[in-house]
């Protein structure tokens, strides 16, 4: 071959390689994934706004959702990932979005409550009354747990189905007795209602509640080493909030992206309980019970078979992968 035929063909090759390269970029997409109003999911605001995911490398793009329409927007196949608490992974799952665990934002440590009508002080004085709860969801299983702590069962109160962001609005109308709701909508009821009092909540039963991110196994699969990006950059944002100097910046950014004053939003925090590292390792080891999410995951899982919100009982491992988390340092 001649000097000039190689160096012609050196060019041709050079060229289709960056027409290749170029082909590859225009095909990358950003990772989608879906949050909505929850203050540990809320929190990735913080990140967003500090432009931390650009520096990471890691292309993304987040989309607010109301949590209902982000768990269908998902199992849609219109995000790659969502934020949901562990038992609707699994209900998500189950009902045609696979998908699998890779981060635990939290837990919900108080946020979730039984909220009463004036003059029912104890989950004991709710037998016979009616309780307003979407049945099925996790503020469900809460419920259970309440009247279980005082000998109770379902069979001892009168549910009536709820839409949760119709909290307040219900528990004012004089039609329940109680409401059980998630933040900002179960402070909603407080406010809405005077004299009405939080009697049972997630803090007397921590890690029944975890809330995570959850991706879909394909997206997993094929970009892996930038869901890692996005799993490192989550603890850049709890260290951004648990460090006093930064508190505040971090409580602003997210007080402003729900329209609430710092002020307001601040003691929100005090009932979710965001996990640095060390405990979300913690969680992710397999035990039975609420300090682990396999442990916690089975309860829900029961809970939801037993109220026929899927049939079958879920291989609560398929759900879950602590691999990115278990192999991060500090």
């Amino acid at each position: 071959m001649s000097l000039f035929a190689a160096f012609k063909t050196t060019r041709v090759c050079a060229l289709v390689s960056a027409l290749l390269f170029a082909a590859i970029a225009l095909e990358a997409k950003p990772l989608k994934i879906g949050y909505s109003d929850w203050p540990g999911w809320v929190a990735w605001e913080v990140a967003i706004e500090k432009q931390w995911f650009d520096k990471a490398g890691v292309e993304v793009e987040f989309e607010w959702f109301d949590y209902l329409a982000s768990m269908d927007a998902f199992a849609a196949g219109q995000l790659d990932a969502v934020c949901m608490t562990n038992g609707d992974a699994l209900l998500t799952g189950a009902t045609g979005g696979a998908n699998v665990m890779i981060l635990i934002n939290d837990y919900s440590n108080g946020n979730d409550m039984v909220v009463a009508a004036p003059g029912i002080k104890s989950m004991k004085e709710l037998k016979g009354k009616k309780v307003g709860v979407e049945v099925g969801l996790v503020g469900h299983l809460l419920l259970l747990k309440g009247l279980e702590s005082v000998g109770l069962t379902e069979d001892d109160i009168e549910l009536v189905n709820m839409p949760t962001d119709q909290a307040a609005q219900t528990l004012a109308s004089g039609d329940v007795d109680a409401i059980v709701a998630w933040q900002p909508n179960s402070g909603q009821a407080l406010k809405a209602v005077a004299g009405s009092t939080k009697i049972f909540s997630s803090a007397d039963r921590p890690g029944l509640i975890y809330d995570t991110l959850a991706v879909s196994p394909e997206s997993l699969a094929s970009n892996r080493a930038e869901w890692e990006k996005v799993v490192s950059v989550w603890y850049q944002i709890v260290d951004y909030i648990n460090d006093p100097k930064t508190r505040e910046d971090a409580i602003a950014i997210m007080a402003s992206r729900v329209d609430l004053p710092a002020s307001e939003y601040k003691p929100l925090l005090s009932g979710t309980s965001i996990l640095s590292l060390s405990e979300a390792k913690k969680a992710f080891k397999k035990a039975e019970g609420f300090k682990s999410i396999y442990g916690s995951s089975e309860i829900v899982d029961a809970f939801s078979v037993d109220n026929k919100m899927y049939e079958e009982r879920q291989d609560i491992e398929a759900y879950i992968d602590p691999s990115i988390t278990k192999a991060m340092s500090k």
